[in-house]
Order: C-alpha cells, then sequence, then structure tokens
C-alpha cells in the first residue's frame, strides 16, 4: 500500500520516542500540559509501519539503497 521510507535506525528512534512520551501520560498525571504526551502515538504509529507521511510529501526516504 505505502512504500517503506524509514529505515531501520529510524523505526527504532521513533518507536522509543512514541513509547517515552506514552510513558510520560501516565508518570505525570496532574500535569496540565498531559495532553501533549499523546502525540506519541503519531512517531509510534509511523515507526510501527514503516512510512511517514510527511518524508512522502517531501521525497525523504531513510531507507538504505539496494544494490543489485
Amino acid at each position: 500500500m505505502f512504500t517503506r521510507n524509514e529505515g531501520n535506525l529510524d523505526r527504532v528512534l521513533r518507536v522509543i520516542l512514541g513509547l517515552a512520551l506514552l510513558a510520560g501520560y501516565f508518570v505525570f498525571p496532574e500535569a496540565a500540559y498531559r495532553w501533549a504526551f499523546l502525540l506519541g502515538v503519531v512517531p509510534l504509529a509511523t515507526g510501527l509501519v514503516g512510512t511517514c507521511p510527511l518524508y512522502s510529501i517531501f521525497g525523504i526516504s531513510t531507507c538504505p539503497v539496494k544494490r543489485s
């Protein structure tokens, strides 16, 4: 469906960042900015899927070049 445009390192960092942000949602339950931690869903989802819509729009890819 979507072409993969994220390399392995990019994907791992996105998953870690997403999980860290979502963990903050539970660690700081009374923070006024608690809702901002839910933005961690975006890097988590793009890291798991391997496709970033913004990368597609701007023509960026962190996938290694396939050699024949």
